[in-house]
């Protein structure tokens, strides 16, 4: 891969729009192609990326490394074209792993969970520090306003994916493993313990000197540590562990740890994210960088000052003339991560919390249904239509089904229509939270345009 022309389909993507803003501030020429225009494109356009809106076999510049996803289907006329004309195609998992064999100390976050908030945080508290690190993250860092970077810190920072296997084509110097739980069961057919078997294999593979960062508490990560050997460090809150978190004090807005590193205190940090998960993640990434020698106390404020990634319990506005109702946008779409925001939620003493649910993927639903059932505790739960993610239907398997056995209310349509059969639903003081990895994500921006058209309405 030592071409200096890059080719993306479906550039558009975070994923891929992360790697392709990588290779533009490398200096490599990228091109790209998607079904429809975004942000991230346009920011790929303003560093110099020639991106068309449509997938056309003429799109493909000579000479080029054409880039795919898994999403990319076998008849997309670019890919056709390019194995047609003999032209090199890669997995983007292929060019990350080819990014990350730089002399850089690479950090990778791993697990079912939390990779996007931890790598997010890794990458936030070292730029703000000083430390010019590169990165590559599955969602966009408020502060920094963008999801990659290439600069010339000692350190490179990835979040890996483990939904369809490739995390096996990494090698980082540190690999942090959150959690591991039953996920993409349409990739992993025997459930956990295929999760389990891909990464230890994954792990068997890691060049010598390789740190292994395991989250303790975790029951899927304590069966990964029975089988796997090399240069092990544990973190935990609840049970003994390399690295420690003590004396949790949980306030409305903050939360106060105590970080011991066998048994000898490091330093207290603040935080501002809500909820026991993200202490956790908090403690992953400082154990992370400890072991890559970064002075973390030094960097204290930078942990106090993060606000979260994107799409991760996400503020995204206020309803002001319909009623008064914060809106937050939370990707939680895996039982556990439903569970762990909708626990964060009782931060908000005294007010009740909506629930807006929309299942993604029908395999996801029919595997986890009882799962969901029991992760869904909130004021009011309201349950959408499938986000079917490319998948067929499945009989039986549907939101209006899930919704009756839950005893949620069900609002079927797009999200326009279930924003406008959701406002009336809504009371003075409510905190909504769309919860899902689809189309929920625009849920807020419906509810404030109706919040609008009532006052223009009004005057």
């Amino acid at each position: 891969m030592n071409k200096k022309k890059y080719h993306f389909i479906a550039i558009g993507g975070i994923g891929m729009s992360g790697l392709a803003k990588y290779l533009l501030e490398n200096g490599f020429e990228v091109s790209g192609s998607d079904i429809a225009d975004s942000k991230y494109i346009e920011k790929l356009r303003q560093l110099g990326a020639r991106v068309f809106i449509g997938h056309d076999e003429k799109n493909l510049p000579e000479n080029c490394v054409v880039i795919a996803s898994s999403a990319v289907k076998e008849d997309n006329p670019e890919l056709k074209k390019a194995k047609e004309l003999g032209l090199p195609v890669y997995h983007r998992s292929d060019l990350l792993a080819e990014i990350s064999k730089s002399e850089k100390c690479f950090i990778g976050f791993s697990g079912t969970h939390g990779k996007t908030t931890t790598s997010g945080l890794c990458s936030y508290v070292l730029e703000k520090g000083g430390l010019e690190p590169s990165f590559v993250d599955g969602g966009i860092v408020p502060e920094l306003n963008t999801n990659a970077q290439c600069k010339k810190g000692a350190y490179f920072v990835a979040e890996l994916d483990e939904s369809d296997g490739t995390i096996v084509k990494y090698s980082p110097d540190i690999i942090v493993v959150n959690n591991l739980e039953a996920d993409h069961l349409d990739f992993y057919k025997e459930g956990l313990k295929s999760v389990v078997a891909t990464f230890h294999k994954f792990i068997s593979k890691l060049k010598d000197g390789a740190k292994i960062l395991l989250n303790e508490d975790d029951e899927g990560v304590r069966q990964l540590k029975k089988i796997i050997c090399g240069d092990i460090y544990t973190y935990a809150i609840d049970a003994d562990a390399d690295f420690v978190a003590n004396n949790i004090k949980y306030g409305a807005d903050f939360t106060i740890f105590d970080v011991y590193y066998k048994n000898q205190f490091v330093s207290e940090f603040k935080i501002i994210l809500k909820g026991r998960h993200n202490v956790y993640n908090s403690l992953a990434v400082i154990a992370a960088l400890y072991l890559a020698g970064v002075d973390v106390a030094g960097l204290k404020e930078y942990f106090a000052a993060f606000s979260g990634m994107g799409r991760r319990f996400q503020h995204v506005g206020k309803l002001e003339n319909s009623v008064k109702a914060d809106l937050y946008d939370d990707y939680a779409h895996h039982p556990t991560e439903i569970r762990a925001t909708l626990e964060a939620a009782k931060a908000f003493e005294g007010r009740r919390v909506v629930a807006v649910f929309q299942p993604h993927r029908y395999t996801r639903l029919q595997s986890l249904w009882q799962d969901f059932i029991a992760a869904l505790k909130a004021d009011l739960v309201v349950v959408t239509d499938v986000y079917a993610a490319s998948e067929e239907p499945i009989e039986g398997v549907s939101g209006e089904n899930f919704a009756s056995e839950l005893g949620a209310k069900y609002l079927g349509g797009d999200m326009k229509a279930v924003a406008k059969a959701l406002l009336p639903l809504l009371k003075d003081g409510d905190v909504v939270i769309g919860l899902g990895a689809g189309t929920i994500t625009n849920l807020g921006k419906e509810l404030l345009t109706l919040d609008k058209e009532i006052l223009k309405l009004g005057n």
